[in-house]
């Protein structure tokens, strides 16, 4: 299903379709698995909505009710179990996340996008406040991840892994980017410079736009 249109779109409903995988549960139980093998950390859970999602899922057929259970004058709670086209679905939208680089639009890649808006001074100084906080980041996640690796398997931990190599990665991209903005090797650092001071846009940079366009 690489390319096509999926039915589902919500990865909270990815999450609750492998969290199901694992065994039957009724939603109060998914949600406390999901606190518990720590997947609020890799993905965006609402909680509130999780009852919609499992309801959704059931519309779908990638869901069914298999049990009630009724414990005393406890609310009862519905049993889901995965079926056989849920397990299907959650195979081919896994493996099509694993294989397919999907673009993705983050912040701060919108933010750099526009960088040209701000002086150059100005993008150094915050680019060293980024810089800060993404050491801290980088030193405080080292030092979890060192510690869970002590008491759980990396399997358990690739995706908290795969977050601190990102961290690292955009902490030593920032660091080298303010440096070339700070010591003027930038390419077009100074027209970007004039720019600001004068409000005239520098000819190298219409011309590069013209070429750009003309390809």
């Amino acid at each position: 299903m690489a390319g096509g249109r999926r039915r589902l779109s919500n990865p909270l409903a990815l999450t609750v379709m492998t969290t199901l995988w694992q065994k039957p549960m009724h939603p109060y139980e998914i949600a406390r698995t999901l606190r518990r093998q720590g997947k609020d950390a890799s993905t965006k859970i609402n909680y509130g909505s999780l009852y919609t999602v499992v309801q959704n899922l059931e519309e779908r057929g990638f869901v069914e009710v298999v049990d009630v259970e009724r414990r005393g004058n406890r609310p009862e709670r519905t049993i889901y179990a995965l079926t056989g086209s849920g397990r299907e679905e959650m195979t081919r939208w896994l493996s099509d996340l694993v294989a397919v680089p999907a673009k993705e639009y983050p912040i701060f890649e919108t933010a750099l996008s526009l960088l040209g808006a701000l002086p150059p001074d100005d993008v150094v100084r915050l680019l060293e406040e980024r810089l800060t906080a993404l050491e801290m980041r980088v030193a405080s996640g080292r030092a979890v991840l060192d510690k869970l690796y002590e008491t759980l398997p990396r399997l358990f931990l690739i995706e908290v892994e795969y977050h601190q190599h990102m961290a690292e990665a955009e902490t030593e991209w920032v660091r080298g980017f303010a440096r070339e903005i700070r010591e003027g090797s930038l390419p077009g650092v100074e027209g970007w410079r004039r720019f600001h001071e004068t409000g005239e846009i520098p000819a190298e940079f219409k011309e590069a736009e013209e070429r750009h366009y003309q390809k």
